[in-house]
């Protein structure tokens, strides 16, 4: 091929595999949203944001509709003494989950939260594999949380006295609707999925506050209502040491209401920012998203005291048990016994679509935060960072668990319990590691004993319902092994998106092309990297391949640097070693790497180059593991295969030769 014209090298040059599929309308529809890569302002840019406090309403969903169960957890635990419980969760949210948080917030603002900050305290294939296992506890969450809010929400529309008899024994199907009509809402994007967010926020809360005056008034109005829960009190807990551990015995269970800053820090992308460049816009980001975490704190602390309190007081201790009128739906007894099944009813609805869209919180999380890392390790196909394939998969396989638990709120329990206080336990540790390593002593200390909590409350659920763990595994387990074979189905792909080429790259391979002999390019494994072994290795090339005898040649050398990752941008830059033209560049294997450059080189130049290569010593199936785990291997034939899939036009293919 000659040269098609003497315009000069540009300094990045894009680098995409031509995709000869014709799209049909559905697949253009389907891969339309696609969620930003882990990490540039660039990409974030890109995506539909919010105020800070419409994108609390999102996750509000999750966080604030747990009052819809949380006063009788409470209560079923810890009796009498709910409130006190309920204080010492409260305690723990403002004094430890939201400063933890607030602290994910600032050092991981793009959307990964502790993830990311534990990915980075770990090299290599060793931080991937944690990363896929928290993934899995991630998935173990989210999922179950959308399933079983699902669920919860059909428990109460079956509940209501003025629902159709019909629907009677139906929970499986109403819970597999909620579903599918969860799935529509995020089919159509997140912009609608957040302003359906806002009015059942509003609406739920403004409803609450309502139950909560009702009953404040209605204690006033009959003292001995408050005397009762005073007398049950003293009959309870004879001593302080017996109140206090009986409210460490249910902490624990009231600790998955504070499920919602986990998602709180996922949707971190969806809020709004503004500044000038991308440093002033990411600081406005990390600020509004501590406004975000601080408001939703301080709300729910307020509404988880007022409930718990009104409801303890005005409810008899038996209606809380299993079969009770109060069970799992302690307001909502209150709101029928207090302001009449009209008013039960509307609150009813409010509590219906809440727990229902609280699935909404976590699908947003879903979304968000494991398409960044999959596709990014190879271990997912690139279609999985499109919004609409991922919430299709995530609806699917909601709809299995559904079916599989028979939509039991009772039997998802313990998955929900494990995944979600997983999830704690990492973001603790990660800050407590973050303030250790910059001295902050005071600061490490508290996120210590934040931590130990944390690990006391997951220990305790596991040793109470261990499926909770054997369902994450389950989950763990599929992540993993998914992934590697994603992995190994991509080896061949280009992997890369752009190369970037310094000052003096670009002034060598030009004054190869001036030379009128094409580019000759020879690969080269660095060893000493001077002039002795440049010599050797052309004179080696010219001995054993067809290099031409006129022809200047470029030296390119690849530098593996963590070859657990997977696409990245390649920035080649030149070097003048005693005479010898030398490009290096660093990535995450060799063979894609050079594949790349190639394509750069020819779709940039005009010129076909030649790559010239010599047989690795080995077993040829040792040099496949090498090549997928360490990136290396026997780099020649992967480099023709990948080229080969990218251009079926051998005539245009940048030609390899192997000899020795």
């Amino acid at each position: 091929m000659t040269r098609k014209s003497a315009t000069p090298l540009p300094p990045s040059v894009q680098v995409r595999p031509k995709d000869r599929r014709r799209q049909t309308g559905l697949g253009r529809w389907l891969l339309a949203n696609r969620v930003a890569p882990e990490g540039p302002e660039e990409g974030e840019a890109e995506a539909k944001t919010h105020a800070w406090w419409k994108v609390m309403t999102l996750t509000g969903v999750d966080y604030f509709s747990s009052l819809s169960y949380l006063p009788g957890i409470a209560a079923i635990a810890a009796g009498a003494l709910s409130p006190l419980a309920t204080l010492l969760i409260v305690a723990l949210t403002l004094g430890g989950m939201l400063p933890m948080y607030r602290r994910v917030a600032k050092e991981s603002p793009h959307g990964q939260g502790s993830v990311a900050m534990l990915e980075r305290l770990l090299p290599f294939w060793r931080g991937k594999v944690f990363v896929l296992v928290l993934l899995g506890f991630v998935a173990t969450s989210w999922i179950i949380t959308i399933t079983l809010s699902g669920a919860d929400a059909t428990v109460h529309l079956l509940e209501n006295p003025y629902v159709p008899e019909f629907l009677s024994g139906q929970a499986v199907a109403v819970t597999i609707v909620l579903l599918l009509i969860l799935g529509g809402v995020f089919l159509m994007g997140f912009n609608e999925a957040v302003n359906v967010a806002i009015p059942l926020v509003v609406l739920f809360l403004g409803l609450n506050a309502v139950v909560i005056g009702a009953g404040v008034l209605d204690m006033l109005a009959d003292p001995a209502l408050f005397a009762g829960w005073i007398d049950r009190l003293d009959a309870q807990h004879q001593t302080l040491l017996d109140a206090l551990r009986t409210a460490a015995i249910a902490f624990p269970l009231l600790v998955l209401g504070l499920s919602g800053f986990e998602t709180g820090v996922s949707m971190m992308p969806l809020v709004s920012a503004k500044g000038a460049n991308p440093a002033e816009r990411l600081l406005s980001r990390i600020r509004n998203s501590k406004k975000l975490l601080t408001t939703a704190a301080l709300i729910m602390s307020v509404y988880l005291v007022g409930t718990s309190f009104v409801t303890t007081v005005l409810i008899p201790p038996a209606e809380f048990q299993e079969g009770g009128e109060a069970s799992g739906r302690a307001v909502a007894y209150l709101a029928h016994e207090l302001l009449g099944n009209g008013f039960g009813t509307v609150f009813d609805i409010s509590s219906v679509l809440i727990l229902w869209f609280a699935g909404a919180s976590a699908m947003a999380g879903l979304i968000n935060i494991v398409p960044r890392y999959l596709p990014a390790y190879g271990m997912a196909p690139e279609w999985s960072r499109a919004v609409r394939p991922v919430v299709l998969v995530y609806t699917g396989v909601s709809i299995i668990i559904t079916l599989a638990f028979q939509a039991d709120v009772n039997a998802q329990a313990g998955a929900y319990a494990t995944g979600i206080l997983a999830m704690m336990v990492s973001g603790s540790v990660a800050v407590t590691i973050s303030a250790a390593r910059k001295k902050q002593r005071l600061a490490a200390i508290g996120f210590t004993v934040l931590s130990l909590i944390l690990a006391y409350a997951l220990v305790f659920n596991i040793i109470e319902k261990p499926d909770g763990i054997a369902i994450s595994a389950f989950f763990i387990v599929g992540i993993i092994v998914i992934s590697l074979v994603s992995r190994i189905s991509r080896t061949t792909e280009l992997r890369v998106e752009a190369i970037e080429f310094d000052e003096t790259a670009r002034a060598l391979i030009h004054e190869v092309l001036d030379a009128k002999a094409g580019l000759n390019i020879i690969a080269n494994q660095r060893q000493a990297g001077d002039r002795e072994e440049y010599l050797a290795k052309e004179a080696a090339q010219r001995g054993m391949n067809p290099v031409p005898f006129a022809a200047n040649v470029l030296f390119l050398e690849v530098d593996v640097v963590d070859p657990s990752q997977f696409s990245r941008v390649l920035q080649v830059r030149g070097h003048t070693i005693e005479g010898f033209r030398v490009l290096r560049v660093e990535s995450p294997a060799v063979p894609n790497a050079l594949a790349a450059i190639l394509i750069a080189l020819r779709d940039s130049t005009g010129v076909r180059p030649h790559c010239y290569f010599e047989w690795a010593e080995g077993n040829p199936i040792a040099h496949l593991f090498r090549y997928l785990l360490l990136g290396t291997g026997d780099t020649a034939p992967v480099v023709r295969e990948i080229l080969r899939e990218l251009e079926t036009d051998a005539a245009k293919r940048p030609a390899i030769h192997v000899g020795g």
